[in-house]
């Protein structure tokens, strides 16, 4: 092996190493065996350089810090991808919370209850009495019978006849407040 060819390898490696690092997103490449080749074939270089022509020192710094650069990416990449990670855990963390609070806060509430959505005509009229999750679901009973929260269409608090007290939720159509401002 000469020590051009030698040098060739390790520029097609480095280029190579480079481009993975840039695209380590879209491609799975194995650092370690990038690390552990870029090695080898500078070991290979220095143990078969001609004694009369040694490696230039401006070459071997150049290659050095080339490596230090290629570990520091990989170090970087690595601390974003816990960091995401973690980031993914807290944004599901708030979601749950936020799903568990809003079923939570319904209990003793008078509701309406739209059960099929291509029959909005039909709803149920109750008070929650209880709250449950069913796989992640909050559940609430009402007359009874558990329902969805997705069902839930107006909230108001017990006694009330969906005066200035109900919340509607949006995107409904055919509201008590809609109504009240088409009178």
């Amino acid at each position: 092996m000469t020590v051009s060819s030698v040098n060739n390898e390790i520029m097609s490696m480095q280029n190579q190493t480079t481009w993975n690092t840039a695209n380590s997103a879209t491609q799975t490449t194995s650092e370690t065996s990038d690390k552990d080749m870029f090695l080898n074939l500078m070991l290979q270089q220095m143990k078969n350089q001609d004694p009369t022509q040694p490696m230039e020192n401006q070459e071997w710094l150049a290659q050095l810090a080339q490596y230090s650069s290629l570990e520091q990416m990989t170090q970087m990449n690595e601390g974003l991808q816990a960091l995401a990670g973690a980031m993914n855990e807290l944004v599901n963390g708030v979601v749950q919370n936020s799903s568990i609070s809003q079923t939570l806060s319904l209990i003793g509430k008078e509701v309406d209850i739209i059960p099929d959505p291509e029959k909005p005509d039909e709803v149920i009229t109750g008070t929650v009495t209880e709250a449950t999750f069913d796989g992640g679901e909050g559940k609430i009973k009402v007359n009874g019978k558990y329902y969805s929260i997705a069902y839930v269409q107006n909230i108001r608090e017990p006694g009330t006849s969906g005066g200035d007290t109900a919340v509607t939720l949006p995107g409904e159509v055919g509201t008590d407040t809609e109504e009240e401002e088409k009178s």
